[in-house]
């Protein structure tokens, strides 16, 4: 049975990092079979991760739009879709990446995102743990992109706008009844203790702060994978003291 950890959050955060750094972690610790699905149409989790796409859902979809004779006969074109979308999962070392993309045709991303809830959630019983990066914002969320998980992982900076946005977040959260056996809480960049009344406002349980990270700051200047960032790292320190909090299977 997959482990599913989706964060959420607005633009600006930390989300991707984090992401990356889960896996990093998971990796680090044997704790099985990893599937990254970078569901960001920036496709920057790749990058973190040192890894080069092939092709996105989006891509895919293009590419069957524009050339639908492509679809073998008698194969449904839903069948063709989901198989090119298989073969198109990056490998790299201790983890696969799949990468949602935007198609540049109009009006079909409900229908990458349907597909992407189809596909991810076939793919999850060949996993022992999915990391989802999602896309800044709420859409993501009112199209119901993220419907089930263990961990709903909500970040944010030290900011008004990010508490504000977060306290959001969980509100649609509970409206849209989006299953989360977790729904946490997450301070990135910043060593801000918050007051007991902000929490409770925002309504998630707090699981900490992770501060500011000089290192990752480079690594993202020089455009270096996260899975090479040093070992002692002060944001892989800190998320090691939380991790159990994240993906700890009760």
């Amino acid at each position: 049975m997959s482990y599913t950890i989706a964060i959420a959050g607005k633009g600006g955060t930390g989300k991707t990092t984090l992401a990356s750094l889960f896996i990093r972690l998971l990796k680090e610790d044997n704790s099985g079979s990893i599937l990254a699905v970078d569901a960001d149409p920036n496709n920057n989790l790749a990058e973190n991760l040192g890894v080069k796409v092939k092709e996105t859902v989006g891509s895919i979809l293009d590419a069957v739009s524009r050339s639908p004779e492509k679809i073998p006969a008698g194969m449904p074109k839903d069948t063709f879709i989901e198989y090119q979308v298989q073969t198109s999962i990056t490998e790299a070392p201790g983890f696969d990446l799949l990468a949602m993309g935007r198609p540049e045709g109009p009006g079909c991303y409900c229908y990458v995102n349907n597909l992407l809830r189809e596909i991810t959630a076939k793919l999850m019983k060949d996993y022992d743990y999915v990391v989802i990066d999602n896309e800044a914002g709420f859409e993501h969320l009112s199209r119901r992109t993220t419907r089930a998980c263990d961990s709903l992982l909500v970040v944010s900076d030290a900011t008004r706008a990010g508490l504000r946005a977060a306290g959001r977040i969980n509100a649609l959260v509970k409206e849209l009844n989006i299953s989360a056996k977790r729904n946490l809480f997450l301070i990135n960049g910043s060593d801000k203790i918050l007051e007991k009344e902000i929490i409770k406002k925002i309504g998630l349980d707090y699981i900490g702060n992770i501060p500011a990270d000089p290192l990752i700051t480079k690594a993202s200047l020089n455009g270096a994978s996260l899975m090479e960032l040093d070992g002692g790292a002060v944001s892989l320190n800190a998320l090691r003291k939380i991790k159990e909090k994240i993906w700890h299977r009760s």
